[in-house]
């Protein structure tokens, strides 16, 4: 009789699933500060990696497993196979091609498109009650793809969207004022990328907006130049990718507050990519960020937020500027 079996007296079958588990595509940087994040903020303790590259798999999933009795004893499974995924609650697509310094995100469409096709599938082969939570990039049109290729309701087919972006403009402004990130409320929306949106008519502290108290902020009328703020969101990215090679810490820990939402049920409003035909008076067929509830399943309710005309203007270039990508690429 071995050790475990004069140890362990068997009463019943174990449970093998937790009902929480989250899937992770693609281990790169992004793929492991997701994994790392959702680990190490306890947002779940079951979590399957995959990838193509066996080697390097198999150090990750070594290295995480290691710190198990820190992370309240987190299950980690890792494999080439999609079999690993099995009754994920939450798939997150990470894997791609990595944008290069200097690339715009839309530059990188094809390449990860084709890429989708062949991981969507299997995903759901395996999880077919599953969310998709899509952060390779160009985030938004490859959302889009996702939700084509699976045939999944649109409310659980999501795009990390502009929801760094929103932390990053809320980062910004708390450096200006001298206020905590989490105390100043402004909303970035629409491409995560180089025509996303700042609502300036919305940014506030405390209920108290900004442009009450400064008609011009985010305008070329602006004496203290707010819009620098807008411009630092967007160059922000390629501003890391020149210094370090690569953007990881930040969406990393934006996908582990979505998927905590989605897990918890919290009904917390995010700025992600939806469909948003219909929204806004937007006719294309793309999906942008917008600010949503999100819970168990997926979106519930997009926020109809109240914008200027400019700002309306500037979402539907957006749309058109997707709805454009789209119409050349192959699915």
């Amino acid at each position: 009789m071995s050790v475990k079996e004069s140890l362990l007296l068997p009463v019943s079958d174990p449970v093998i699933s937790s009902g929480h588990k989250i899937t992770v595509v693609g281990i790169g940087q992004v793929g492991m500060a997701c994994a790392f994040s959702i680990l190490t903020q306890n947002v779940s303790n079951d979590v399957a990696l995959v990838d193509c590259m066996t080697e390097k798999l198999q150090g990750e999933l070594l290295d995480l497993q290691h710190g198990s009795c820190f992370m309240k004893n987190a299950q980690i499974q890792a494999s080439t196979d999609y079999a690993v995924t099995a009754g994920s609650r939450v798939c997150v697509v990470t894997a791609g091609a990595r944008q290069r310094e200097g690339e715009s995100r839309l530059d990188l469409v094809q390449r990860n498109v084709d890429i989708l096709k062949f991981i969507i599938p299997q995903l759901l082969q395996y999880s077919p009650n599953t969310i998709l939570l899509i952060v390779s990039n160009p985030v938004d049109i490859l959302t889009y793809v996702a939700w084509k290729i699976s045939g999944l309701p649109k409310h659980r087919v999501i795009g990390s969207g502009t929801n760094l972006d929103s932390a990053r403009f809320r980062f910004l402004m708390s450096q200006r004022l001298g206020v905590a990130s989490t105390s100043c409320h402004g909303w970035i929306i629409g491409e995560h990328g180089d025509s996303s949106v700042p609502v300036w008519s919305g940014v506030n502290i405390a209920g108290v907006n900004l442009r009450d108290i400064n008609p011009n902020i985010g305008t070329e009328d602006d004496s203290e130049k707010w819009s620098d703020v807008h411009r630092e969101v967007v160059d922000s990215a390629y501003e890391i990718i020149k210094l370090k090679g690569y953007t990881s810490w930040a969406i990393g820990l934006s996908v582990a507050a979505l998927t905590s939402s989605i897990l918890k049920n919290s009904r917390k409003i995010h700025a992600v990519s939806v469909n948003v035909q219909g929204r806004h008076g937007i006719t294309e067929d793309v999906y942008l960020s917008l600010p949503a509830i999100i819970g168990t399943d997926g979106v519930s309710e997009i926020v109809n937020q109240t914008l200027t005309n400019e700002e309306r203007a500037r979402l539907h270039k957006s749309a058109g500027i997707m709805n454009e990508v789209q119409k050349n690429i192959v699915i």
